[in-house]
């Protein structure tokens, strides 16, 4: 019986490791580079800018929605973005975006991509964006 007992929970902890695997592989941190190939070379993707209007009104990546994170409707806009495509969000440096990933994430979207270090390393980089 105390065989039958230890099998189980060590079945359930194995379980529980999964679970928290496979969550964790839904929002992937990558690099600016990235983002840029991405976007650059597939029109399926959904890039998201979670700063504020003001921020976005100053410069932002071109194809990329504005939708603030710190309002009280993200969730409702957010809804209207397609669970099923890739989605890759981005703020001034790392923090809201991680945020926003994670309501993403809780929201139910399946493949979500968190730019590190956000527009501030995007522009240190060089890349494009509109002003």
């Amino acid at each position: 019986m105390k065989k039958l007992i230890f099998i189980l929970a060590l079945i359930s902890l194995i379980c529980v490791g999964c679970k928290n695997e496979t969550a964790t592989e839904i929002i992937t941190v990558i690099s600016p580079q990235e983002v840029y190939d991405a976007v650059y070379n597939n029109e399926k993707v959904q890039l998201i800018d979670v700063r504020t209007q003001d921020e976005f009104s100053e410069g932002h990546i071109s194809s990329s929605q504005n939708v603030c994170v710190t309002d009280d409707d993200f969730k409702e806009k957010a809804a209207k973005l397609n669970k099923d495509q890739p989605v890759y969000v981005y703020c001034k440096s790392g923090g809201r975006s991680a945020r926003a990933a994670k309501i993403l994430k809780d929201m139910g979207f399946k493949e979500i991509y968190d730019m590190q270090g956000g527009i501030t390393n995007w522009e240190s980089k060089g890349l494009p964006q509109n002003n």
